[in-house]
């Protein structure tokens, strides 16, 4: 059976990303514990828009734990309290009765905020753009049995493809580390036939592309693991450093 609770939330609203932004109190009354973190703050956004106030900015879409839209920070956490959960699915039975709950957006340079809880993720964009695809030509889906790939390696190569790109992991790691995203998408297409001719290309041109948008170096913390919704293995960065020295020892580019 459902039970209601009452919370305080401190919520980060910054107008734009010139602007300076500060924590905001607002009074959450009567939730639902069935409810999921951003019903609640449907709610409260109806109360603040009914009192004439403008409501609090946070990405969302699909509400199914699917596109990485919705990470904001909960009190310290990537995504909130619950493991393997994003923020939509993170649901209010979590909480406690007269909790305080600091909510705040992600929390690096390279992500920069649009307005409260919103930032700007195209850096992941950018970096999938610099090589996270395989060039093929168009056309009819080829026959599935024509290039045989072993149990394992699919199974790898799936679980890497999992991430949702919602930059919990950067957000997360002392140094704003893209790292494990990043090694998610190399490894997902290393470990394929379909990527292996583009290896080299790919590992050091998305490595570029990380540096260049700001993003700083792994250094083993393993935050980036902990909050993974998706939970995406460190092994996936172990990866990515093999394809990158490879790449670097094989190539001529300077």
């Amino acid at each position: 059976m459902s039970k209601t609770i009452n919370l305080t939330l401190k919520v980060w609203r910054q107008k734009g990303p010139e602007d300076k932004g500060h924590f905001e109190t607002y009074e959450a009354k009567d939730i639902s514990t069935d409810l999921s973190f951003l019903e609640m703050l449907d709610l409260v956004n109806e109360k603040i828009t009914l009192e004439g106030k403008d409501p609090i900015a946070f990405d969302n879409d699909c509400r199914e734990g699917i596109c990485g839209m919705c990470g904001a920070m909960v009190n310290g956490i990537a995504h909130g309290p619950q493991k393997a959960t994003t923020l939509c699915q993170l649901h209010m039975r979590h909480f406690e009765d007269g909790e305080i709950v600091v909510i705040e957006p992600w929390r690096a340079r390279p992500f920069k905020i649009i307005k409260d809880l919103v930032v700007d993720r195209s850096p992941f964009d950018k970096i999938i753009q610099s090589g996270g695809y395989i060039s093929v030509n168009t056309g009819s889906a080829p026959e599935a049995n024509t290039i045989p790939v072993p149990a394992q390696k699919a199974e790898l190569a799936m679980d890497a493809a999992a991430c949702i790109g919602c930059g919990a992991c950067v957000a997360a790691c002392p140094n704003a580390s893209a790292m494990l995203f990043v090694g998610a998408k190399i490894s997902h297409l290393a470990l394929l036939p379909q990527g292996r001719p583009e290896a080299a290309k790919r590992a050091l041109s998305m490595l570029r592309k990380m540096d260049e948008l700001g993003f700083g170096n792994c250094s083993n913390e393993t935050e980036c693991e902990a909050v993974c919704p998706k939970e995406i293995s460190i092994t996936n960065i172990a990866r990515f450093n093999r394809e990158y020295l490879k790449a670097s020892f094989g190539s001529s580019e300077k």
